[in-house]
Order: structure tokens, then C-alpha cells, then sequence
């Protein structure tokens, strides 16, 4: 749990995903679309993945991927993200963590 903590904490947005993901994939595309550039970690490719997603899990991400935290803090999963953009909250959550500029 420690080391997907570390890596959610390294840039202002990370996404968990998984490299046949399509839902990772549009959450990815969403982000990218307001200007942010997100660190991506795919599990299924990286060597400490089993880990992570299990951790992931741990923390509450069911699924486990798309996973995503924004400024330092995991906000959840594809629902959690969607809610956010249809609410006008997810800019400014990218805002507030320094992954934008406006």
C-alpha cells in the first residue's frame, strides 16, 4: 500500500490503469483533454503491478483500475472521475493540484 501511495504522490495527477482497459483509457483521454499530462502507471506491464493492484484494492478501488489520484489525494475509480467532470468539479481539482493552468 506504501508504494502506490509513493507513486500517487509523485505528480499532480496519477492514473492506475491497465494497458486493455477501455474505461482507463477514456478516464486518461478525459483528463488529458483539459490540458493535464498524468502519470500513467499500467499494471499489467509494470513489474511491482500484481502489488499495486492489490493494494489499490486494499484502499477501496473496486474495480481496481482505473485508479486515479489528483493532487497527492485518491479521488477513486472511472464513477468517482465521470461525477466529477458532470458537476464542473474536475477542472478545478486539476487547478487546485497545480496540473493545469488557466
Amino acid at each position: 500500500m506504501d508504494m502506490v501511495m509513493k507513486f500517487g504522490a509523485t505528480s499532480a495527477v496519477v492514473v492506475f490503469t491497465k494497458s486493455s482497459c477501455c474505461i482507463s483509457h477514456s478516464i486518461e483521454t478525459l483528463i488529458r483533454s483539459f490540458g493535464a499530462n498524468p502519470t500513467i502507471f499500467e499494471l499489467d506491464t509494470h513489474p511491482n503491478g500484481r502489488q499495486m493492484e492489490k493494494a489499490l484494492m486494499e484502499l477501496g478501488c473496486q474495480p481496481s483500475v482505473p485508479a486515479i489520484f489528483i493532487g497527492k489525494e485518491l479521488l477513486g475509480g472511472a464513477n468517482e472521475i465521470m461525477s466529477l467532470n458532470v458537476r464542473g468539479k474536475l477542472k478545478q481539482l486539476l487547478i487546485r493540484a497545480y496540473a493545469i493552468w488557466v
